[in-house]
């Protein structure tokens, strides 16, 4: 048994410190890190599944190129290195580097694979991308860029009102120490807390007040709550005065809401609104955050602007306890090679090419994707690269997603597994698993002491793998985007010391900006191999940090990291810190410097959003009455992970079950008993499942677990599916029309008994 080693856990996006004993290629034991600067010993039961992680059953050693008959052939690393490079920049040179499309950039995480990325879309001119982050939070970041300017996050700890919006963290998570948190609000007579869900979930049931709306009606109630703080006066009117813009014509409109008919809308008791909204005006402070509940439902772009008013009309931003804007350690959600701006010419690089749809945080809408490729536009994608990411298994319509790889001209899957995605690829390359190399999550929202945590590799790769770094460096160097010879200088310059390289590396990029997009890389095979065995892949960190404190420098200084070479003390002190380090500090009040709005102030007025609020159908969402129950397509349990887990064996015996949660009412009328088998229909598909009779269920909502449904290779060599994969029954034109965000948590379905 090995000594006790920090690492993190992998599951959600907080990435817990742990650490964990090893024996051979298993992680045998798993305990909470105290010493890791976030999660401070904090732990759920969810870390306890890592070695399901690292034993996936569909771990690769070779690559893989797809034969003409659909089978896969193991070819070696040069091979593949050498065709891929050749047949995308065959489809660049012919249609140029915005037909292909850039899938993914990191599980959860697993975020330096986004890092250098970055130098393969710049040798290609990769023009477009997306990832899991426009399935769930363009709608959220692109009204906090009209209305901050920057992105914000949330203070429960020291919230006096903690209200949530489609989200459970005592299952998601979303904030440090979460169910600690949570039990701290639940005891405390003079806080509250209010939940917006239509289920009783673990955090709704802990709730002084659950607002449990009918299905896609979040819009309707988050409407409903500001107009009465409008109407009944309790707006926070001197704050608002000094700290928000653009009012009038919002107030305006909420002071004619119809309050009671919305009420009816969502399902809610009048009188339960008004109490949850005047406890919310009442509160010193109030801390609020929305989730996939709503982000992921009818109106999602409206639901975040609508919550944004809540913050501005009760003065919940700026200060301790409320909503902050937080500092990245690396901006999420950043764009490739190309800029997603505007050039010369007639393309505008600022929207999709085929749909249309606009570019926010660099990405293009999951949902659009398919018509991105499935057509014959001019300026359709023709070829795509997926790293670390499944979208076959994760985005609306898998079978049209599988159609849309094979009708590409090349495809490209970089992963650890030979995933659903996979199967589909041309090529498919294997990298080393999270612990088989140093990795980290670029998740930074803290209020005041913001941490990073660069993870030490475990075990060593396993045979045939490469870690990321090496794999882009290699297509770089085979796309010619550079040498040797330019490697050479600054792997010499790092040999002597960082501070040497600093010096060597500006020197490089003055007298040859065109290596500066293929930085991540170059640094990979200059840096990487002067640092401690098995780190290589924590070269490109190194230029992460010079940026972070050039951009950063009061904040850095405040953590400790000040002066002309301050990137190098930063880098030095993560290398250091197998636990992470503090990266930045400040205080809340702080935030206003980060709005980049005119006066730093909120700007409560988006004239699209006011004219879809205005406009909301007094009826409710769609109905299909041929499809009469709503299905949540993807509920976040205690018995499930996400799909980087591709071992059954963890759970179950090796049994992976897609319960369907039904109120027992709703079972009962269709005669189904617990454990009962049924299907669920949709317009898209069919699945078998079982019933699970759960009070927590409203009428008329039913759910399915996230994180199964997966394709799993058996060891006699069989593919068997374990639970239901979900986006068999979505469909790619279930969409926010604003940003295109799918309805997953939406899905008319129908319930038919079985036998």
């Amino acid at each position: 048994m090995s000594d006790w080693k920090p690492t993190a856990c992998l599951i959600c996006s907080l990435n817990c410190g742990i650490e964990v004993q090893t024996e051979g290629a298993h992680i045998t034991r798993v305990r909470a890190d105290k010493n890791h600067p976030v999660s401070q010993g904090y732990l759920c039961e969810k870390a306890q599944r890592m070695d399901a992680y690292q034993q996936g059953r569909d771990r690769l050693s070779s690559p893989m190129r797809r034969r003409a008959d659909g089978t896969y052939e193991a070819i070696d690393w040069d091979t593949a290195i050498t065709e891929i490079a050749a047949k995308l920049a065959a489809v660049r040179d012919a249609h140029g580097g915005e037909s292909i499309f850039y899938y993914g950039g990191g599980a959860q995480g697993n975020h330096l694979p986004g890092v250098y990325a970055q130098s393969t879309l710049a040798a290609l001119g990769v023009r477009y991308r997306s990832n899991a982050l426009a399935q769930e939070k363009t709608g959220e970041a692109w009204v906090q860029a009209r209305m901050f300017g920057c992105g914000i996050h949330h203070d429960f700890e020291h919230a006096e009102v903690a209200l949530f919006i489609g989200k459970n963290p005592w299952q998601s998570h979303g904030f440090p120490r979460a169910r600690l948190v949570l039990r701290e609000i639940a005891a405390d007579p003079g806080r509250a807390m209010i939940v917006i869900d239509p289920r009783r979930s673990e955090t709704a049931a802990m709730a002084d007040f659950h607002l449990a709306i009918r299905p896609g009606t979040d819009a309707w109630c988050l409407g409903a709550l500001a107009a009465i703080l409008v109407q009944e006066g309790l707006a926070n009117s001197d704050w608002m005065a000094s700290h928000v813009s653009n009012a009038d014509p919002v107030l305006d409109a909420l002071a004619r809401i119809p309050v009671s008919q919305f009420a009816q809308v969502c399902g809610v008791e009048e009188d339960l609104l008004r109490a949850a909204a005047r406890r919310m005006a009442a509160a010193k402070t109030l801390a609020s955050m929305e989730d996939l509940g709503m982000q992921m439902g009818v109106h999602s772009t409206l639901g975040s602007y609508l919550h944004r008013l809540l913050i501005g009309l009760t003065g919940a931003f700026g200060r301790k306890g409320t909503s902050y804007a937080f500092i990245p350690f690396r901006p999420l959600g950043a764009g490739g090679g190309g800029s997603a701006s505007k050039t010369s010419g007639e393309r505008n690089f600022r929207r999709s090419p085929v749909t249309g749809f606009p570019v926010i945080m660099g990405l293009i809408p999951c949902n659009a994707i398919t018509e991105e490729i499935l057509t014959d536009h001019p300026h359709r994608f023709r070829a795509m690269i997926v790293e670390s990411a499944n979208p076959v298994h994760s985005l609306a319509d898998s079978n049209r997603m599988r159609e849309a790889l094979r009708a590409l001209d090349v495809s490209v899957v970089i992963d650890v597994a030979m995933t659903e995605t996979a199967r589909s690829a041309d090529y498919v390359l294997p990298a080393s698993s999270q612990f088989e190399k140093a990795e980290a999550s670029f998740f930074n929202f803290e209020a005041e002491a913001n941490a990073f945590h660069l993870r030490r590799p475990l075990f060593p790769p396993r045979e045939g793998t490469r870690e990321e770094g090496a794999i882009h460096a290699a297509l770089c160097e085979a796309l010619g985007a550079f040498g040797e010879a330019e490697v050479a200088p600054l792997r010499a310059a790092a040999e002597k010391s960082l501070d040497t390289l600093a010096m060597a590396f500006m020197q490089t990029i003055g007298a040859n900006p065109a290596l500066m997009p293929v930085a991540s890389a170059l640094l990979y095979r200059a840096l990487g191999p002067v640092l401690p065995e098995g780190m290589g892949n924590a070269a490109g960190v190194w230029g992460v940090a010079q940026l972070f404190v050039s951009s950063f420098p009061e904040e850095a200084a405040r953590a400790g990291f000040e002066g002309q070479l301050a990137g190098n003390r930063l880098f030095e002190a993560i290398m250091a810190s197998p636990s992470g380090v503090v990266f930045a500090r400040q205080d809340a009040e702080d935030s206003w410097k980060r709005l980049r709005s005119p006066g730093q102030q909120i700007n409560l007025h988006i004239p699209e959003m006011l004219e879809l609020l205005v406009g909301l159908d007094p009826e409710g969402p769609p109905r299909d009455p041929d499809y009469p129950f709503i299905l949540s397509a993807g509920e976040r349990r205690t018995e499930t992970s996400n799909t980087s887990i591709r071992n059954p064996d963890w759970l179950r015996k090796g049994e992976l079950e897609s319960t369907l949660r039904i109120h027992p009412d709703d079972a009962a009328g269709l005669g189904l008993a617990e454990g009962a088998p049924v299907d669920v229909v949709t317009t898209r598909g069919r699945t078998r499942t079982v019933v699970e009779l759960h009070e927590g269920s409203r009428r008329g909502h039913v759910s399915l677990p996230n994180g199964l449904g997966l394709d799993v290779t058996g060891a006699d060599g069989t593919v068997r599916r374990h639970g239901v994969a979900l986006n068999e029954l979505t469909d790619y034109r279930w969409r926010d029309p604003v940003v295109g965000t799918p309805w997953h948590k939406y899905v008319p379905a129908r319930l038919e008994p079985v036998g």
